[in-house]
């Protein structure tokens, strides 16, 4: 059970694994882009070409769909982003329990979220873990876990990439033992929790008064979504990448510094940020010089 790209690793490594995949269950497909046109999630385009069969159950809390999942009569339940929180009897049905993949290192970062935030944050480490699912989010007992180390480049965009990867192996070891029966579940320690919370639009604006450091942690987390932004005059601007720079002035949060020939050079709270590459109205991402080639930007201008 899973719905976006994150989930494709996962099941392609079940797919490869000493296991019968009998059943994908994902989302219904959804209209995108400007014609609405309706677009499949990933995992059911991976699962068709696995030949696979798919459901794409509205409710997951219907008796239909209760009594079609317990016809199957599984082994195993594994859960990537499904998207769903699944009730009781859904998470009972099989017979070795239901899996989970989730990425972060729990009990830390618990929710929807956990890549943006572990970057956010300033962590210098994450991974993945594998769990049995219960009734809470995220509180099952741990199974597997592997780390990787936050690079100081990462996006949030490179580090999902990255840890899809790592989910897909860590779920096949963790079948693997489990069929094995040399895997002792461990009890997460609540007290050592942190959640994640969904992200929204506006949680991208840029707040100009905090410092440097914390503003190119969000830019970084907020790639590839919701994207950091800020405003010149009434232009949106995002901003996909920026550089830690030292601030000798006494400007407000916000102000272009000057004496940077080519360079959007930018007051924080403590230190300041130069702009390395930005998306303005013409819907390009672009070098900060081409950019401003075209959308000069004054010096002692503030942006907002």
């Amino acid at each position: 059970m899973g719905t976006p790209d994150f989930a494709v690793p996962a099941l392609t490594a079940l797919s490869k694994a000493d296991v019968r995949l009998s059943l994908v269950v994902t989302q219904p497909d959804r209209p995108k882009g400007r014609g609405r046109k309706l677009v499949a999630p990933p995992v059911k385009t991976a699962a068709m070409e696995l030949g696979v069969p798919v459901e794409q159950p509205e409710e997951v809390r219907s008796d239909a769909f209760y009594q079609m999942m317990a016809g199957y009569r599984p082994d195993f339940l594994v859960v990537v982003a499904y998207g769903h929180i699944l009730p009781k009897r859904i998470l009972e049905l099989p017979l070795y329990g239901a899996i989970n993949v989730h990425a972060s290192l729990l009990p830390r970062y618990r929710g929807p979220a956990p890549i943006q935030w572990a970057i956010i944050n300033g962590e210098r480490e994450t991974g993945v873990t594998t769990m049995l699912m219960d009734a809470g989010l995220d509180t099952g007992e741990i199974l597997l876990t592997s780390k990787t180390a936050i690079d100081p480049a990462d996006t949030a965009g490179s580090l999902h990439d990255r840890l899809a990867q790592m989910g897909g192996d860590l779920l096949r070891q963790t079948i693997e033992a489990m069929k094995a029966g040399t895997l002792r579940p461990i009890p997460q320690n609540h007290a050592e929790a942190s959640h994640a919370p969904l992200l929204k639009k506006s949680d991208g604006r840029v707040d100009w008064s905090e410092p440097a450091a914390v503003i190119e942690r969000k830019i970084r987390g907020l790639n590839p979504w919701p994207l950091a932004h800020t405003y010149f005059g009434d232009k949106r601007l995002n901003i996909f990448k920026a550089e830690l720079r030292p601030a000798d002035t006494d400007a407000a949060p916000g102000t272009v510094i000057p004496g940077f020939s080519g360079e959007l050079r930018v007051a924080a709270g403590e230190g300041a940020l130069s702009i390395i590459e930005i998306q303005g109205a013409s819907g390009k991402r672009l070098a900060i010089r081409d950019f401003l080639s075209g959308n000069p930007v004054a010096e002692y201008s503030r942006l907002k």
